[in-house]
């Protein structure tokens, strides 16, 4: 059986568009998501980058929601460092109340943003430094089921509504460390292939030798990829070319909207740079319907990978609707009646 493919959706905003028009490609992505019968759509958080809309996952999760009816939407993730666990609790649980088993609440333990940002964000330039994710996320939990120890300050308080659980928690990283984690604690895994240079195999392969039932019983760790598909590979890798002049201009300091293809691939790359950019093309999976399946059913078999999560970024939405669509087709998704 073909394994399950789902999304990763940052939101990107093209040179050419508006930021609302960019959140309203992603609504229209999310329903044809359904009708192809992807198992979910999760939105990423990331702050300051052009190039990027989704900096709130929980609003996009709540509009998503109200237009589909099936698919399961979720964070990919929250930042947790970024928040408040008792925020965090609180968004989610009314999230599950309006859309009961249907929403996921992936975490990550990165800011999703430069330093400065992340100050900004949390307005304590000493928890950058600061090393309590596990504690942030035990007291997430606490909230989540309503358990604190007797003698924790926060035994009083009750994440609202009370009456819903949170919906079920992922992990996710780029290295051993999310990994490591998510199988002591019985909790779904996620790997970030799409960004890592860290090969996927190590840290997912870790994951299910050392699950132990918790959360869920059964291990379950998602792949993340990035992918451009086309009808052909000439002009898959000249969509491509939009996010690896991206890619270098934010790996330099110079962050903007997303590139037509025309002005990537017109660019004067320096050796330096094209080294940036040839790092990124290795982790990008790009071609043909064919060529892209060969690909990710050989990253399958190396990570046994329960589920894939592709995530597509071109200057064009139709290409980006496209692309969805030849994968859909060629793993052999079930259709949405």
């Amino acid at each position: 059986m073909p394994v399950p493919l789902s999304i990763l959706d940052v939101v990107p905003v093209a040179a050419d568009t508006t930021a609302g028009q960019a959140l309203r490609n992603s609504l229209e992505l999310v329903r044809l998501a359904e009708r192809l019968g992807y198992a979910r759509q999760w939105f990423a958080e990331h702050h300051n980058m052009p190039i990027i809309g989704s900096t709130t996952p929980a609003l996009m999760i709540a509009l998503a929601a109200e237009v589909t009816s099936r698919i399961r939407v979720g964070a990919g993730g929250v930042m947790l460092p970024n928040h408040a666990p008792l925020q965090v609790a609180e968004a989610y649980k009314m999230l599950e109340a309006l859309h009961p088993g249907r929403i996921d609440l992936g975490i990550g333990r990165a800011p999703g943003t430069d330093p400065t940002t992340a100050i900004a964000l949390r307005r304590d330039a000493a928890s950058l430094g600061a090393e309590d994710f596990p504690d942030r996320l035990a007291e997430l939990l606490c909230f989540g089921n309503g358990r604190f120890p007797a003698n924790h300050p926060f035994r009083s308080v009750v994440a609202m509504p009370d009456d819903v659980a949170l919906p079920p928690i992922w992990l996710l990283g780029s290295s051993g460390y999310s990994a490591q984690l998510a199988a002591q604690l019985g909790m779904g895994f996620g790997f970030a292939a799409h960004f890592s240079p860290q090969p996927a195999a190590g840290p997912m392969l870790a994951y299910r030798r050392r699950f132990r039932p918790g959360a869920i019983e059964r291990p379950h760790a998602i792949l993340t990829v990035s992918v451009v598909c086309a009808e052909t590979t000439a002009e898959a890798e000249r969509l491509a070319a939009s996010m690896q002049l991206a890619w270098l201009r934010l790996r330099t300091g110079r962050p903007a909207r997303l590139p037509s293809p025309e002005e990537a691939l017109a660019y004067p790359y320096t050796p330096g740079e094209r080294e940036i950019v040839d790092a990124q093309r290795r982790l990008q999976i790009t071609g043909d319907p064919a060529a892209v399946v060969a690909r990710i059913e050989a990253m399958v078999r190396e990570t046994e990978a329960d589920e894939v999560m592709v995530m597509t970024t071109t200057y064009s939405h139709a290409a980006r609707l496209r692309s969805y669509e030849l994968l859909a087709a060629a793993f052999e998704l079930a259709p949405s009646a």
